[in-house]
């Protein structure tokens, strides 16, 4: 998700975004276009962006910024989520065996100083977490596994810096260094020093990018860690795909001892393996994850060893060598009946930028992209790279997302496996009034916490039990606290409210009393 191709493109100020992306004070519905009218949306839907860190791709757009500056920076983009009617943030939080909180593991990101190992002056990471959930917004902590450096000379590390104390552990590759994967005590360490954010942080989610092997040749060279440990397997490639996946199973059996709601999943390249390479694979010519990068996507998926997978379908309808039509029914049947959601990792960087075949002209093409996933029930929702794409809406391609799509709120979803989890009390809606710019509703949480957020619905009737299976009475997700104001600019007399609390894991209470207005 960040080659130096896609960098040029995406490199922007993120302190733009604080003049595009108005505040909202909840995740709000907005009137629906003629062509959405008939569509109801889901009540929980994946709707996230990544924002990227590594060479200050997003945040901190520049090195040498103030810690007021950098907060400034993150608060834009928790805005933009909201005002985009996003509801999950995956940010980059140790994108080059770096961290962007005081780790014992490993130095400070320079990319947030400029210098590996200076102190920014405040916690970026604590920070973010409470910036976002203070929006109602979930935080998905996004680690870079094995990448060292985007440069080559070990040399130019901090001192301290892990690779410089283990240099047995570090491999050149392609002008960057990268953590050897065969060798079990860096494939430990690295887990450690991830596990660290997890333990000291209230993140929600722990998410992987594309990278794990960089190449699949003996250009890159553990050729020593092969000869050690690589007894039993039938080829290089073969060891290096278990290392991932142990790798893989490791981190799903650490992230759950550790904190079992926090969930865990990775957003892969788009393609396993093309059909004419194996009969499992995909209808498609490009390049594979299982063959180039020991990525064995499918049996992550088949086996269970992810909450979710979020490929990266970075290609257009009807594009010859990977068509998205088709690789969204492949993904959805290796997903069914795993118990492992599927979201789609969306390519909002191509839209409308220079080079680019004309298809990603199209304004429409993105909103298209979200049809056809109607199609496939597995699909529960999308994750948009990247933020500064979202926020710069080239062609009004988002613009027609949430137009068409996004008219609504929606909870962030539910795994399967925490459904049977205790859900939070019933809120009391106090009051609801007429004011002079809607209907103000006063809801009070009645359990020993505040839950993370409240669901507000909104009909012309008394509801049904089954109203509240869907969003078509939805009309906003307000950040939770003990005692909650909120108005609705469409509320009017003789609307019926209710009010149901969400807790950290999406689980949804049942709905308080209904409140109408006179």
């Amino acid at each position: 998700m960040s080659s130096p191709s896609r960098r040029a493109v995406l490199r922007g100020l993120a302190l733009a975004a604080a003049a595009s992306a108005a505040p909202l004070p909840a995740l709000a519905a907005s009137p629906a276009s003629a062509s959405s009218a008939g569509y109801v949306p889901p009540l929980r839907q994946m709707r996230g962006m990544w924002i990227a860190s590594v060479v200050n791709i997003n945040w901190p757009s520049k090195t040498g910024l103030t810690p007021e500056q950098q907060r400034a920076e993150f608060e834009a983009w928790c805005d933009l989520a909201v005002a985009r009617r996003l509801n999950s943030l995956f940010v980059q939080i140790r994108p080059t065996a770096d961290a962007f909180w005081p780790s014992p593991y490993e130095p400070w990101s320079q990319y947030l100083t400029g210098t590996q190992g200076q102190d920014p002056g405040y916690d970026p990471l604590g920070f973010a977490v409470e910036a976002a959930h203070r929006r109602g917004l979930a935080f998905h902590a996004w680690f870079n596994p094995y990448r060292v450096s985007m440069q080559a000379d070990p040399a130019k590390l901090h001192p301290d810096h892990p690779g410089r104390r283990h240099p047995e552990w570090i491999v050149p590759y392609g002008g960057k260094l990268y953590y050897n994967p065969g060798i079990p005590e860096v494939r430990a360490f690295v887990q450690d020093a991830m596990l660290d954010a997890v333990t000291r942080y209230d993140i929600d989610g722990v998410h992987f990018d594309d990278y794990f092997y960089p190449v699949n040749t003996t250009e890159f060279d553990d050729s020593a860690a092969y000869a050690a440990y690589g007894g039993g397997f039938a080829d290089l490639a073969s060891w290096r795909r278990d290392n991932v996946d142990l790798l893989v199973r490791e981190m799903q059996q650490r992230v759950r001892r550790a904190k079992p709601e926090v969930i865990w999943g990775i957003g892969p390249s788009g393609i396993w393996r093309n059909k004419a390479t194996d009969p499992l694979g995909s209808d498609t010519s490009g390049g594979q994850s299982y063959d180039n990068l020991h990525a064995d996507t499918r049996t992550w998926v088949r086996k269970g060893w992810l909450d979710y997978i979020a490929p990266q379908l970075y290609w257009y309808i009807g594009q010859s060598n990977a068509d998205y039509a088709k690789l969204v029914p492949w993904w959805s049947g290796v997903a069914a009946g795993t118990g492992v959601q599927l979201w789609i990792g969306q390519a909002a960087y191509k839209a409308g930028t220079a080079g680019q075949p004309a298809e990603w002209f199209q304004p429409d093409e993105l909103s298209r992209h979200l049809t056809l996933n109607r199609d496939h029930p597995e699909v529960g929702g999308d994750i948009w790279y990247n933020a500064a794409d979202v926020r710069d809406d080239r062609l009004g391609s988002i613009s027609g997302v949430l137009n068409e799509h996004y008219t609504r709120p929606a909870l962030a979803p539910l795994l399967p496996r925490l459904a049977g989890g205790k859900p939070p009390r019933s809120p009391v809606l106090a009051s609801a009034r007429r004011v002079s710019g809607g209907v103000e509703l006063h809801v009070e949480a009645t359990g020993p916490r505040a839950p993370f957020q409240f669901a507000v619905f909104r009909f012309d009737r008394p509801a049904r039990r089954q109203d509240f299976a869907d969003a078509a009475h939805l009309v906003a997700v307000v950040p939770g606290d003990r005692h909650v104001r909120w108005v609705d600019p469409g509320g009017a007399p003789g609307h019926h409210y209710y009010v149901t609390a969400v807790d950290r894991a999406s689980r949804q209470s049942e709905p308080s009393h209904e409140r109408s207005v006179h």
